[in-house]
């Protein structure tokens, strides 16, 4: 006969009691909250940014160009400095023609792309005289500039650069700048009756020439 399974004993342990030592929930801590109430640690400050150096715009310039100049024309070569990059002399205004033959030739400064004026009323000598040069065979640009008083006659470089002809019309015409020696001064944007140059600084622009518009397009004013 097989022998019958024997039959187990039930566990000592009634279900649901943990043995001795095990603690209950009940008994088991809750866990601490973090204080809320405590400050907060303030923020660090953000250190300040470096100051930024000065922007530098001119510094003096002293290439093999300048020092030619100056060994040629002396205490005519007023100032030379480098802005952005840019070349600038300064030259007396009566020799301008003179040192501009001089960079044409010697300079190999064979085109004058730009010729104008600007006005600072305040300044004794209040116009800037300015050409912007550029050589072809050294791929290379130059600024020149000269100063001159109200009703100084500069000299013209029409025999050096054949287009400074209506370059110097024009600021003769804006300005009332007198270039000696121009094969033919006169206005080239405004009538030759016109009165004042506009782009002086104390030209009135709403008053314009009265005269000449009423004469001319018969009403009171241009504007």
């Amino acid at each position: 006969m097989a022998d019958e399974p024997k039959e187990q004993k039930p566990s000592s342990v009634p279900a649901g009691d943990k043995p001795a030592g095990s603690p209950s929930p009940a008994s088991t801590p809750a866990a601490k909250p973090a204080d809320s109430a405590a400050p907060a640690a303030p923020p660090r400050a953000a250190a300040p940014p470096a100051p930024k150096p000065p922007v530098v715009l001119q510094t003096p310039l002293n290439n093999e160009l300048v020092t030619r100049l100056r060994g040629k024309f002396g205490a005519a070569i007023l100032e030379a400095m480098e802005d952005r990059k840019q070349a600038i002399v300064t030259v007396e205004c009566a020799r301008l023609a003179e040192i501009a033959l001089h960079l044409r030739d010697e300079g190999k400064f064979d085109m004058l792309s730009d010729l104008t004026a600007v006005d600072w009323p305040k300044r004794e000598k209040r116009f800037d005289i300015i050409l912007n040069l550029y050589s072809f065979a050294k791929n290379e640009r130059l600024r020149v500039k000269a100063h001159a008083a109200d009703g100084e006659k500069v000299p013209s470089v029409v025999g050096v650069w054949i287009a400074a002809n209506w370059l110097e019309r024009e600021v003769f015409d804006m300005f009332g700048i007198v270039f000696s020696g121009h094969p033919d001064l006169k206005r080239i944007l405004l009538p030759d009756e016109w009165q004042g140059y506009p782009l002086r600084k104390d030209y009135d622009i709403l008053q314009q020439d009265t005269a000449w518009v009423k004469a001319n397009l018969g009403i009171e004013s241009g504007q």
